[in-house]
């Protein structure tokens, strides 16, 4: 759109859209969901035990969770004990070569952790890796 300014001469008005603000508001938001993300990947409030050998798990693998009131979530999603093996079964992969990560609660009774290892077994699933986390290094002063 043109205009006549009181000099006499024709201007043109700006139509520029300045991106720089959305620019920023998209970088701020990015920043917040990737550290926010590890967060909300683990909800389930777990105190694994602590023992002198731990392997960093990199790898993404299925997890079962038994928390400290005996619940038992697969990912994050409670599911009974007994149609846990079903739900194993059902990802499509070879139970043969399936690897399963088991959190247990350090106060869950060894009952309850023998229950939900006889189910990911009853799915077929040998490779069961136990996660725990490392020892605090006591300083000698």
């Amino acid at each position: 759109m043109a205009f006549t300014g009181s000099n006499g001469r024709t201007q043109t008005s700006l139509a520029e859209i300045n991106i720089t603000p959305l620019v920023d508001v998209v970088l701020v938001l990015l920043v917040i969901f990737m550290l926010a993300a590890p967060v909300l990947q683990s909800g389930i409030e777990v105190a694994v035990p602590k023992t002198r050998t731990v392997r960093e798990i990199t790898e993404q693998r299925l997890v079962v969770t038994i928390a400290k009131d005996q619940q038992v979530f697969l990912g994050d999603k409670p599911v009974n004990i007994h149609e846990l093996p079903y739900q194993l079964r059902q990802g499509g992969i070879d139970p043969a070569h399936q690897v399963i990560y088991l959190r247990a609660d350090e106060r869950v009774p060894f009952g309850a952790f023998a229950s939900v290892m006889d189910a990911v077994k009853q799915a077929g699933i040998t490779n069961i890796s136990i996660v725990t986390q490392p020892l605090e290094a006591k300083s000698d002063k």
